[in-house]
């Protein structure tokens, strides 16, 4: 089997033209940041507008949280039978039934997005904020140099679960003709072609993994309290200097 799978993924015919691995890997590429990006641009100004001035918090969460609760499945039937020619046209590089797909993955990527970046603006210690307000920082300052900074981490986490969460959803978009490596795995089966199963899951669930420690590295570079403890650590140690630290590592 092993071997099989092999063949099967180092083969460039597999590759190659419109029903290749890498017209589908793009597809999936483009469906999950796509619908990610949207997501992002419909949840985050709300979650944190309403995090700011800490009302509404939990209907936004509840009604984000729809999506969730609703399977994916459904939706991409529905949206597929019910629009008719627009539920299962080609849309240029994200393929066929790619609209349903992608309304789909932003109903399921909006719940984390939502959710942490609220409670990101929630946890945020009020005493920080009643001192910034104490030095004079109008309201958007204070969102913008305090709040924003500090709900980051959460923020970022956020959006990593999405990023994992849309990308493996987004296989289940073959099973209604749809776009996706998930259609390796679904032409795998009609043909009772185990291999090319095998090979289509294994594609799937590595992918995931890389965005996973892409992601990951992205978030602690972008997170300001991490970087605030790294320049704090280096500047620490150019005090003491090198004699200071001998002294203090054979201490």
């Amino acid at each position: 089997m092993l071997a099989d799978v092999w063949s099967y993924l180092t083969d460039g015919a597999n590759w190659s033209g419109a029903e290749g691995i890498a017209t589908y890997l793009l597809q999936q590429v483009l469906h999950t940041f796509t619908s990610l990006l949207i997501a992002l641009l419909i949840g985050l100004p709300v979650a944190l507008g309403l995090g700011h001035v800490g009302r509404g918090g939990v209907l936004a969460i509840n009604i984000s949280n729809v999506g969730r609760a609703i399977p994916t499945f459904a939706v991409l039937v529905l949206l597929s039978v019910g629009l008719e020619d627009l539920g299962t046209q080609e849309i240029g590089p994200y393929g066929r039934a790619a609209f349903p797909t992608l309304v789909a993955l932003i109903l399921f990527a909006l719940p984390p997005i939502v959710t942490n970046a609220y409670v990101g603006m929630r946890e945020v210690d009020r005493e920080i904020i009643e001192a910034a307000n104490g030095m004079g920082m109008r309201g958007w300052q204070v969102f913008r140099e305090v709040e924003l900074p500090l709900a980051l981490p959460l923020i970022l986490t956020g959006v990593r679960l999405a990023v994992v969460q849309v990308w493996a959803t987004a296989t289940i978009a073959a099973l209604v003709a749809g776009p996706g490596l998930g259609r390796i795995i679904t032409e795998g089966v009609a043909n009772k072609n185990t291999p090319q199963v095998v090979s289509g899951a294994l594609l799937v669930a590595v992918f995931a993994l890389i965005l996973e420690v892409v992601v990951v590295g992205l978030e602690r570079v972008l997170d300001p309290v991490r970087r605030a403890r790294r320049v704090s650590v280096r500047f620490v140690r150019s005090e003491r200097g090198p004699a200071d630290s001998a002294v203090g590592s054979s201490t």
